[in-house]
Order: structure tokens, then sequence, then C-alpha cells
């Protein structure tokens, strides 16, 4: 029997898990444990669906010298190298993958159809969705949760190099107080920088679940699809 709590996950991580301690670029050793975690997953029989940022490439900063959408697009082209590099690391351990992108590109992958990627996960297949929505002005924040909805996932995971959802920064604000359980509305109102207030929002509305935890441990990946008592849950 499966001790998984879910049997459809969407795990979102950002860039910057992927780089580990050097901050930018990819570092293999930290993608290979990553992807040993979602192996165990994978044997629990759970059907998994990863978004991926781009922030170890291309933060999206901006200025007069260039515009929005330029560096918007730069950070979609990001999270397919990114997206690439996951979709290496899985398959080395025998697992099984389709890479979609909302923009399309097809020598390097499919082009994002929710029927193709639904029956993927059906097959047994990790689907990994890059380029964001393939619209600026959105983050992967709210692709994972647009994404999430659309492929009726029971839960987004959300992997942070922070491990809960705090009142304010627990590495500048040491009376920072750790949430254990939260509501949408909350993380609204306080302005909490979980995930975006659209990407908040979508989830809200469409009654997705989050659970946010610290990847710094990837066996917390496990655990949080065990239902084990981490991070923080944010619904309602």
């Amino acid at each position: 029997m499966s001790e998984a709590k879910y049997k459809r996950i969407l795990l979102k991580l950002s860039g910057e898990a992927l780089a580990g301690d050097k901050k930018t670029g990819i570092d293999a050793e930290v993608i290979g444990n990553i992807c040993d975690a979602i192996e165990k997953v994978r044997e629990l029989g759970v059907e998994i669906a990863i978004v991926v940022g781009g922030g170890n490439f291309w933060r999206g900063k901006y200025g007069p010298q260039m515009e929005r959408t330029t560096a918007d697009y730069m950070g979609m082209l990001a999270t397919v190298m990114n997206g690439l590099a996951l979709q290496d690391a899985l398959e080395a351990r025998g697992m099984y993958t389709r890479l979609q992108t909302a923009i399309e590109m097809r020598q390097i992958a499919e082009p994002y159809i929710k029927r193709k990627a639904i029956k993927h996960l059906e097959k047994g297949r990790i689907v990994i969705f890059s380029c964001g929505t393939g619209n600026p002005y959105f983050t992967t924040d709210t692709t994972a949760a647009l994404r999430a909805a659309e492929i009726e996932a029971d839960v987004i995971l959300v992997a942070k190099t922070i491990d809960a959802v705090y009142s304010a920064d627990p590495k500048i604000d040491k009376n920072a107080v750790r949430y254990d359980k939260i509501t949408y509305l909350d993380i609204l109102n306080k302005d909490l920088k979980v995930m975006d207030s659209t990407a908040t929002s979508l989830c809200m509305d469409n009654k997705i679940p989050l659970l946010v935890f610290g990847i710094n441990e990837p066996e917390n990946i496990v655990k949080a699809v065990k239902g084990e008592k981490i991070g923080t849950l944010v619904e309602g």
C-alpha cells in the first residue's frame, strides 16, 4: 500500500535551489540529491509534475537599458536550461520524463498541451514545465498555480531555500514568527513572500493547497508527500 498522502503533485523548484551554495549556475550534486528524492516519491506511485524557475541564471532584473518583456523572455529561456538539467538527471536514474515548454522549441522539448501532459502523468512519466506561462509579466509561481489547476494536482509542494512561511525574513528579523498553517487570505493581507499575489489568488480560487518547506534537505520532498509534519500548509 502506498504511503503517499497525494496521488498527483506539482513540485515547484526555484532556480536558486539548483545552484546550491554556488548561488548561480547548476550544482550537479545538488540536482542529483533532489532527483534521488524525486525517485523515492515516484516509487510510492505518485504522479509528479515539476515547475522550475530560472533565478540561478537570470533574475529578471531590468532597468532603463532593457525592456521588461525582453527581460522576462530571457528568464523563460533560463527555465528551459534548468528543465533540461533536471530531465537529464532524472533519466540518468532510470525515470521517464517529458519536458514541455510554453514557447515552442520542438528540437528541445514538446510544446505544452494539457491533454498530453495528463496522459504522460497517467503513464508514470515525470512532466517538467518550462518557459513559465509563455507570457511576460507572469512569474513561475503563477505558472505553478496555473499548471496545478490544469492538471488537477492534489497539492503544490513549494520547495524553497527557507524551511517554512514566516511573518518576516528570519535571516533578518530574529523575532519572525513561524507558521505551521496559514490561509491564502492571511498571505495576501500580510503581504507574506510565499508566492506572488496572482499565484496565491489562483490557488485560493481553485482550492489548491500549498505546502511550503525547505529544499536544503531534499528528503523533505518525500516527507511532504507522505504527509509528515513539515514546513507550512497553506489552505482555506
